[in-house]
């Protein structure tokens, strides 16, 4: 029992950032549902696709930054949890999270052949907290904060076909109580950690002269070494122990195309997320942690699974002025049935979006776009933890921001 706690509230505590991964990051990038790869035309290049940066206007510097609002919805449970050799009743619900994350865009204008891009975001993270007495012990409270830095450079080859390599500078923050004293098990934790990891990401563009689009971009597996202080509590009594943890967060690979019919352009996207990579939870502590507590430095077999997403975005060019967004996406949970627990309950999810620019004069454009997570139902039969059925869920996202060209 001590051990199933560990493993389920530390995983999420330093995962989820991925797990539940933020691709929203600008006004086109909320619209259109991260479909904004391909054909991204301006400072948020640098996020989603360095190597576009190329065919941007060369004597223009970009700005785009803005603020997203994310609202997290209850997840609902119903259903029984196996506990010290019987089935109890489990059923309950989380509490509704509201969020705000800033991001920021910038790129060059060209020297040469190079151009030099920024992007700041917050790329993921979650908050989930259960009052429910079973759900408590595995998730009283979670809060995951995660800042990533990424420079990047493009070179231009030729007048169709660019190449670009950036940096992943990540720092993230954890915060994870635990309780379980309200149905008998006498353990408690609370636990702090932060961490910076460093990754990288390479990006290709190709532009025909027809305006079809092709892009690849790849980021790479960063392992996050989590450092920070474990309380951890049996029966009433406390100890604190320096705790540290290295667990990876998948390399992604993104294949995208474009085109422009008249005054419409229809994007597709292609993600695979390669979290097989996470074998293992394995702890490391600088304490010998005494018999009783044994069980919490034991490795955990996790084994996700790879998954896949599918994006499509659609712009209208209205008019001069005004541009018209939209997208949809599909989205694969990479959490096996024998692994979901109420820290992280994750299923398969529909994504739909839209929104607009509106630019206000030669140099200054602003937007407001909204997104709608929505998680499918998923049933739990595991024969020594959750028998239920989870539902609700998913998440709101409001972005609104500006771009400045000068």
């Amino acid at each position: 029992m001590r051990r199933i706690l560990l493993s389920s509230i530390v995983s999420v505590g330093l995962l989820s950032a991925a797990a539940y991964k933020l691709p929203e990051q600008s006004i086109a990038g909320t619209a259109m549902s991260g479909a904004s790869v391909a054909s991204c035309d301006g400072a948020d290049c640098a996020y989603y696709n360095s190597a576009n940066m190329a065919f941007l206007n060369n004597n223009a510097q970009y700005i785009e930054g803005g603020f997203t609002f994310i609202r997290l919805p209850s997840v609902e449970f119903k259903g029984k949890h196996y506990l010290l050799g019987v089935d109890i009743p489990a059923s309950g619900k989380t509490k509704i999270e509201n969020i705000a994350i800033p991001y920021f865009h910038y790129v060059s204008k060209s020297y040469g052949n190079v151009r030099y891009g920024l992007s700041v975001t917050v790329p993921g993270g979650l908050s989930k907290r259960w009052n429910t007495p079973v759900q408590k012990m595995l998730a009283q409270e979670f809060t995951l904060k995660t800042v990533q830095v990424n420079p990047s450079v493009s070179y231009k080859i030729n007048g169709n076909f660019s190449i670009a390599a950036g940096l992943d500078i990540v720092y993230s923050e954890g915060k994870v109580y635990s309780d379980g004293t309200l149905v008998g098990v006498p353990l408690k934790r609370e636990m702090k950690g932060d961490s910076f990891d460093f990754g990288y990401n390479l990006a290709l563009a190709y532009h025909s002269d027809n305006g079809l689009n092709v892009a690849a971009t790849y980021r790479s597996k960063i392992k996050l070494t989590e450092e920070g202080k474990a309380n951890l509590y049996i029966g009433g009594v406390g100890r604190q122990y320096d705790a540290s943890v290295a667990i990876p967060l998948p390399a992604s690979f993104t294949l995208a195309l474009s085109k422009r019919f008249s005054d419409v352009e229809v994007e597709f996207d292609y993600e695979r997320t390669f979290w097989s990579s996470y074998k293992k939870l394995d702890f490391s502590y600088k304490q010998t942690l005494p018999v009783a507590l044994s069980a919490f430095d034991e490795p955990i077999d996790k084994k996700w699974r790879d998954t896949n997403t599918f994006r499509l975005g659609l712009k209208y060019f209205y008019s001069d002025k005004l541009t018209l967004m939209a997208g949809y996406s599909y989205d694969q949970t990479p959490i096996k049935n024998a692994y979901l627990s109420y820290e992280l309950p994750d299923s398969n999810a529909h994504v739909f979006s839209v929104g607009f620019k509106y630019k206000q004069n030669s140099n200054l454009t602003w937007g407001v776009s909204a997104l709608y997570d929505y998680k499918t139902k998923r049933s739990v039969n595991q024969a020594t933890m959750i028998k239920g059925e989870f539902s609700k869920g998913g998440a709101l996202l409001i972005t609104a921001g500006a771009e400045y060209r000068f």
